[in-house]
């Protein structure tokens, strides 16, 4: 000890730890030689070992944090606040970390608020909303007063899953705390109101506020295009005292969702410096209004064009091409993304399994599932989506068996209705598909929705159990809905239940929901028990109404020209 002491004088250890402390390329070095220090048997304060493990964390040291972490164990530094925080950093910028940072959390005898800020925005910033929410309210009762920094971060995760009441109570508490003048916090509002879909607290917020900086003017112009206020998004627009390239594309994203594209495309021809999101919104555009073929035209222009492409790019095209089922054009888009080095994304990764399964190529969706080095819930949903779709319930199960192992992550709604669908493909007994169920509502805390009582409803229809059907569409509160009187119809279409299809055609008109489809549904379960009298007054009136079954459309990808049937 005494040689190391006289190798590494205190001088010298002090000068590294400052060096480390400033960043930069010096930092490595100077890191590199206080881990000689470390292991000669210095033994560094609370204060080394916080610029340690940042500088670690920053530079990818992922197995050296965890050897520093394992050092604060042995030497009670846990109990340092700081270095704690400097520990949860570390786990929850992995992403795939968050459980251990929780745990280093919970090894904090008396957490700062800094403490649960950095577990709060760490679940955010992995989208783990409602997780972050929880935490928040957990903060509030442990008697710490969250700071700006705690209620931007609940209003991000508000905004992110719509829950309005929750934000505006977080307002409250924000103008009672006297945060309200700050520009973060006053920005972070106008946000949240955008997403829950609130444009007049939006703007409202905005035009209370005193200092207004580039941020505030393109938050309160995505709220307003967001929402199809275009109008409003435009006045926003034309005053503002600067432009960005975020106020350009809030603008061109709007009007591409709910204008017209070509008066988008115009405003992206205007632009002084348009990148990949600016064209990618125009591609958005065109697939959320189904209008893939388009956005296909427009990614040859970009791609001709030698227009920067990034993940996003490729996963909206993906998503029209899926919708499509144009094989041709998703194995070029594929090559696509391997010439960019973008193959290996996971939001490309799992477009890319996404369209494969859709496009009837099950196999290779899952080679590339399996090709990935990293999954997230939307990969392993993709999957299981796939084998939903064909068919297949023991692959459905297999993965959905698998996911529930995976670390930090869990089944959600989505897998949950995947894993129902899979269930009206195959004989499987009702009560296995009902077990399904009670263990999305019980075992993981998922509140049903409309999706997935129509699915149960399609899936007990087939199984003859329609009056079931009806008495769980009071259960589960979606009695005042008319599409799941829609699908109850259906499924009684299915059996041939005549008297639970009177009760669901009621319903149906009674929410002022009836179109063709009720009455052609009616009319064809009157016809089969040979209800003529009932089958000729329904079809009388549907004469009279002008009520008639639509022309089926379908298409085909024939040597890759699209060909459209009608039936």
């Amino acid at each position: 000890m005494l040689s190391a002491v006289q190798k590494y004088p205190a001088k010298q250890w002090t000068a590294l730890i400052s060096c480390i402390a400033q960043g930069g390329a010096d930092a490595i070095v100077a890191l590199r030689e206080a881990s000689e220090f470390l292991n000669s048997g210095v033994k560094p304060d609370g204060f080394d070992l916080v610029h340690l493990v940042r500088v670690s964390t920053d530079m990818g040291y992922a197995s050296y944090c965890q050897q520093l972490h394992g050092y604060v164990l042995k030497s009670g530094f846990v109990s340092n606040t700081f270095v704690s925080n400097a520990l949860m950093r570390f786990y929850y910028k992995r992403m795939d970390s968050l459980s251990d940072a929780h745990k280093a959390f919970v090894e904090i005898l008396q957490p700062s608020v800094v403490s649960w800020n950095s577990l709060i925005s760490g679940y955010v910033k992995c989208g783990e909303f409602r997780r972050a929410l929880g935490l928040f309210l957990e903060l509030e009762r442990s008697g710490i007063c969250g700071d700006a920094y705690s209620f931007t971060a609940v209003l991000v995760a508000s905004g992110q899953v719509n829950l309005l009441q929750l934000g505006k109570s977080m307002h409250s508490k924000i103008v009672k705390y006297g945060l309200e003048c700050g520009s973060v916090v006053a920005n972070c509002l106008i946000d949240m109101y955008g997403k829950c879909g609130s444009v007049e607290d939006a703007t409202r917020v905005f035009d209370g506020m005193i200092d207004k900086d580039i941020v505030s003017w393109n938050s309160v112009i995505a709220a307003c295009a967001r929402n199809g206020e275009l109008q409003q998004a435009l006045s926003f627009w034309n005053q503002a005292p600067e432009r960005d390239t975020i106020t350009y594309n809030e603008l061109i994203s709007g009007i591409a969702q709910f204008g017209n594209i070509e008066d988008a495309i115009g405003v992206l021809s205007n632009m002084p410096n348009p990148n990949s999101s600016s064209w990618t919104s125009i591609v958005t555009g065109y697939v959320n209004r189904n209008r893939a073929r388009e956005a296909l035209e427009f990614f040859s222009k970009m791609h001709s064009n030698d227009i920067e492409m990034d993940e996003f790019t490729f996963s909206i095209i993906l998503s029209g091409v899926a919708g499509l089922a144009a094989l041709t054009w998703g194995m070029l888009i594929h090559c696509c993304t391997v010439k960019h080095g973008l193959d290996t994304s996971v939001v490309v990764g799992s477009a890319l399994i996404d369209m494969y399964s859709k496009c009837g190529q099950i196999n290779n969706a899952e080679s590339m599932f399996w090709s990935l080095p990293k999954r997230n819930l939307i990969t392993w949903n993709a999957m299981v989506s796939g084998y939903a779709h064909s068919g297949d319930l023991m692959k459905v199960i297999e993965y959905f068996e698998q996911l529930k192992m995976v670390k930090d992550l869990k089944p959600d709604s989505i897998t949950f209705l995947n894993v129902l669908a899979a269930c009206s493909h195959n004989e499987i007994p009702l009560q296995k598909a009902i077990q399904y169920l009670e263990s999305m509502i019980k075992g993981y805390g998922i509140e049903p929705t409309i999706e997935h009582c129509c699915s149960m409803i399609r899936l007990m229809g087939q199984r003859g159990e329609v009056s079931r059907a009806e008495k769980m569409i009071s259960e589960l509160g979606f009695g005042s809905f008319g599409v799941v009187w829609k699908a109850l119809l259906g499924a009684c279409g299915a059996c041939k239940d005549t008297m639970v299809a009177k009760i669901a055609a009621a319903k149906v008109i009674e929410l002022g929901g009836a179109d063709d489809y009720v009455y052609v549904m009616m009319s064809n379960i009157f016809a089969y028990h040979g209800k003529w009298k009932e089958m000729s007054l329904l079809r009388k009136f549907m004469r009279d109404k002008g009520v008639r079954k639509e022309t089926g459309c379908s298409w085909i990808e024939v040597e890759n020209a699209m060909s459209n049937t009608s039936i």
